[in-house]
């Protein structure tokens, strides 16, 4: 339950494509294949307590004694708040857990599942204010952790309602167009068009980027990167990560909803015939998976990235078979993939390992009409769809102050390391 997703969707008109879920966080259980366990939020209780109910009812995974010894460590949280969290952002999630005394089953049971699915990393490579991010707004909002999924697929569920919201405005989207060169005037350094790669040049009164942390740094003019604020990025790098989806024969055990795998190499997964109206189906499964983490950066013994996609679904089935051992054999023997289909992103979000926040740029750059977006860039949600459309809104608000003559935000000043 994203807020600023949740007003993009209420301005486009599309909220009723969510299909939302029972709130509740689904966990299979390693030592017990087959098995699944949920900390269930109960409809009726704000938060925090709705949290607390689903911890101190769900007597599966935590003994009371590591309960309360995850508890404490998390006080200062709760009396420090954003400053606190982002204070622990130099402390990988193991460090943390080590320096709180906090058991390590705790990690084993719940922060790797966390990590993974939050940043696609394991949890010695994770920042800790990833984590406390979302723990923060589990405990602070009533629906901080429940979960909706689109109706359909993006495309047409979902970008083309943000696409013809421009165009009915007098905007322009322009697909297949791909960006060449960022022109600058090189002795203000201000930009003055943008040459895409069919040679034409695209000038307007303002400019701004959404690109991704790493295509940015490859499209940096040459004017720019000695700069302070630009040369920061050198620190950001994009996570790789890869989604399987596989097609079965028959249907699987079914559960409408998000379920954390805890495998070593799939973070979460869900029943797509189960989850999502244009893939229902009584009668067949098509899971659709994160498989992280999928290099060695990352925190995998394997370069998955590297891998055909037959040995991705092949590995893949080999951790299915641990979740529905009565369904799934990777020998093929019980239920058959009918088809499937791999996505690789060897850049994805920006790799949130410690001390990367301070490297995060403003939305604001010290080009005067030029201007960033992207989870990357500073706002408190890190790397995630709501990190995005909160960094845009952002970005939004820098040009329009600029503009209309305001003064925008500053510029968010660079460590003394790039100064």
């Amino acid at each position: 339950a994203y807020p600023n997703m949740m007003n993009l969707f209420k301005e486009l008109g599309i909220e009723d494509r969510l299909q939302w879920k029972e709130h509740a966080m689904t966990f299979a259980m390693q030592d017990y294949p087959g098995e699944f366990t949920k900390f269930y939020f109960p409809p009726n209780l704000p938060a925090p307590f709705n949290m607390a109910y689903a911890i101190l009812t769900n007597d599966k995974m935590l003994t009371w004694t590591e309960k309360l010894r995850t508890g404490i460590p998390l006080v200062p949280m709760l009396l420090g708040g954003q400053e606190y969290i982002n204070a622990q952002d130099e402390l990988s999630v193991q460090l943390w857990m080590k320096k709180n005394f906090m058991p390590e089953r705790v990690r084993e049971e719940l922060f790797i599942a966390m990590g993974k699915a939050l940043d696609f990393i394991d949890s010695d490579k994770l920042s800790m204010t990833v984590i406390l991010t979302a723990m923060n707004r589990f405990i602070n909002e009533t629906h901080g952790s429940k979960t909706a999924f689109l109706d359909g697929n993006q495309p047409d569920r979902l970008c083309g309602p943000m696409a013809r919201h421009a165009t009915d405005r007098g905007g322009e989207v322009r697909t297949k167009a791909g960006l060449k060169r960022i022109l600058v005037d090189e002795t203000t350094g201000d930009v003055t068009g943008m040459e895409l790669i069919g040679g034409e040049v695209v000038t307007g009164d303002h400019y701004v980027s959404a690109m991704p942390v790493d295509a940015l740094k490859l499209l940096l003019p040459d004017v720019w990167k000695p700069d302070p604020f630009f040369k920061q990025l050198e620190e950001l790098e994009g996570i790789p990560v890869i989604n399987v989806h596989i097609w079965f024969d028959r249907k699987l055990r079914p559960y409408d909803g998000l379920v954390f795998s805890r495998s070593p190499l799939l973070s979460v997964y869900a029943d797509m015939s189960e989850c999502c109206k244009e893939y229902a189906s009584g009668d067949a499964s098509m899971l659709e998976l994160v498989f992280a983490p999928c290099s060695k950066e990352a925190g995998s013994d394997v370069n998955w990235i590297g891998k055909s996609d037959e040995e991705i679904v092949q590995a893949t089935l080999g951790e299915l078979e641990r979740l529905f051992p009565d369904e799934i054999a990777a020998d093929g023997s019980k239920a058959k993939v009918v088809k499937h289909a791999v996505v690789k992103t060897p850049r994805s979000v920006y790799a949130a390992v410690p001390g990367r926040n301070k490297f995060r740029p403003s939305q604001n750059t010290p080009v005067k009409n030029f201007t960033l977006a992207g989870d990357f860039t500073y706002q408190k949600f890190l790397g995630s769809m709501e990190g995005a459309v909160l960094s845009g809104k952002l970005a939004a608000e820098v040009v329009a102050d600029k503009m209309a003559g305001r003064e925008a935000k500053p510029v968010k000043e660079v460590v003394a390391r790039y100064r």
